[in-house]
């Protein structure tokens, strides 16, 4: 569904992060996207977002090209971003944190409320809480506003980077549940990117390890079963 090609990218012109990187996402699949710090996995996101312009290679969404293309035509297209710094409004109450997901139909009344219906009925932890400040809600909750909003607009791919930082044990569980009933129960395309190495290799389906903004090795979860094959993608 989403493919990668050949991707060189920077902040700036002359200096690339991203060194020809290909990936391709399948469709309802967790495609997870590992590596140490600093080798391009965030950067590969913002990539296929919009922040950042390719200075090589091609994005294609179901064979289109979509490298460059602003982010909010993105969105329309079925592209949306949960980047790994919480992304909430503190101060405003959880639905119209919600609402906020659905800036691009504000017009549309009744397509705002069957949306926000749907969350409530995904997440049944946040409906009771939804005329509370965001702010007063725990980190795993905080993540369930985050995924909710993202929904609103009828995302055929997800990015997450590094959904559980900062999250103690139980919250990061809870997430990573989340993560698989979206692809299980709603047929999300998800690109993961993660540092929690044995928990995201729990939940994918074909994982690639980055290295100094190349791509290092690649393959279906199964490969990554044995320590050896552990061994093979991080360390040799």
């Amino acid at each position: 569904m989403l493919e990668v090609k050949d991707l060189y990218v920077g902040y700036y012109r002359d200096l690339n992060i991203l060194q020809g990187i290909s990936l391709e996402a399948e469709k309802e699949k967790i495609t997870t996207v590992l590596g140490a710090n600093g080798v391009g996995k965030s950067t590969l996101l913002k990539a296929i977002y919009g922040f950042l312009e390719p200075n090589d290679g091609e994005i294609l969404l179901e064979g289109k090209h979509v490298g460059g293309i602003p982010t909010h035509k993105l969105i329309e297209l079925g592209i949306s971003y949960i980047p790994q710094e919480p992304g909430i409004f503190r101060w405003m109450t959880v639905e119209e944190n919600l609402e906020l997901g659905a800036w691009t139909f504000r017009r549309d009344k009744a397509r705002i409320q069957r949306k926000l219906e749907e969350n409530y009925e995904r997440f049944p932890a946040i409906k009771d809480r939804r005329r509370s400040q965001a702010g007063e809600l725990s980190g795993g909750m905080q993540r369930m506003v985050e995924l909710g909003r993202t929904l609103m607009t009828d995302p055929k791919i997800i990015l997450v980077d590094e959904p559980t930082a900062g999250l103690a044990k139980l919250l990061s569980e809870m997430v990573y549940q989340m993560l698989v009933d979206l692809r299980d129960n709603d047929g999300m395309t998800i690109i993961l990117v993660d540092q929690e190495i044995r928990q995201a290799l729990k939940i994918a389906d074909y994982v690639y390890v980055l290295e100094l903004g190349r791509n290092k090795f690649e393959g279906p979860v199964e490969e990554f079963t044995d320590p050896q094959d552990l061994k093979k993608a991080f360390w040799a």
